[in-house]
């Protein structure tokens, strides 16, 4: 048995990027800077996770994209977790500037502005992050990871977790947003509880 779940590998080349090679399950999340010239930019991102069990938050991100440059010029940015129905916002997001460096899509979305930091969320998303630039780590190949401290955290009441609730309608009840990478994504409507064993603390 385990000789043929070894034969059953296939052994990727590093001359290029593996993660086209199959599907990995990430969140997707929409990231708000301010261009530093009236207007906002809100671009998706699955390369996005929480930065230990603190309150910082992190992204990967590049040179070549507005993001970086305004979050490293503001000091801030926010985040947005969309829900399935919003994936055509996600989408619209990501769409190409125009010749004067406008993005009219995302001018076109629904959004409401953040409390504490210069920024805009997305409507009807279900967790929504206000940020303090922490630090970036530039060249990883050719991106860089942007951290942020979060200054204030805000939930959907459907959205949110109480003693009193169950997990399971919970998340039945709100479903999450999953990309599925490369190019794909997933509505999670059903879940399990993890099988810690005795004794486990993180």
């Amino acid at each position: 048995m385990r000789e043929r779940a070894r034969n059953s590998l296939v052994t990727l080349p590093l001359d290029a990027p593996i993660w086209e090679r199959t599907f990995t399950v990430n969140p997707l999340v929409l990231i708000g800077t301010n261009e530093g010239n009236g207007d906002y930019n809100l671009a998706p991102k699955h390369m996005a996770m929480p930065m230990g069990w603190e309150n910082y938050f992190g992204f990967v991100c590049t040179p070549r994209h507005r993001t970086y440059h305004n979050a490293r010029r503001e000091g801030v940015f926010t985040v947005s977790y969309p829900r399935p129905t919003q994936i055509v916002f996600a989408s619209l997001a990501a769409a190409p500037r125009e010749s004067d460096g406008s993005k009219l899509a995302v001018d076109a979305l629904p959004t409401f502005p953040a409390t504490e930091v210069d920024g805009l969320f997305i409507e009807d998303a279900y967790l929504f992050l206000e940020c303090a630039l922490e630090r970036i780590a530039d060249d990883f190949g050719e991106n860089s990871l942007i951290v942020g401290r979060i200054l204030a955290a805000h939930v959907r009441e459907d959205c949110l977790r109480s003693s009193e609730g169950d997990d399971q309608d919970l998340i039945h009840g709100s479903p999450l947003l999953a990309y599925l990478s490369p190019g794909r994504f997933a509505s999670v409507g059903e879940s399990y509880s993890f099988p810690f064993p005795a004794g486990f603390m993180r």
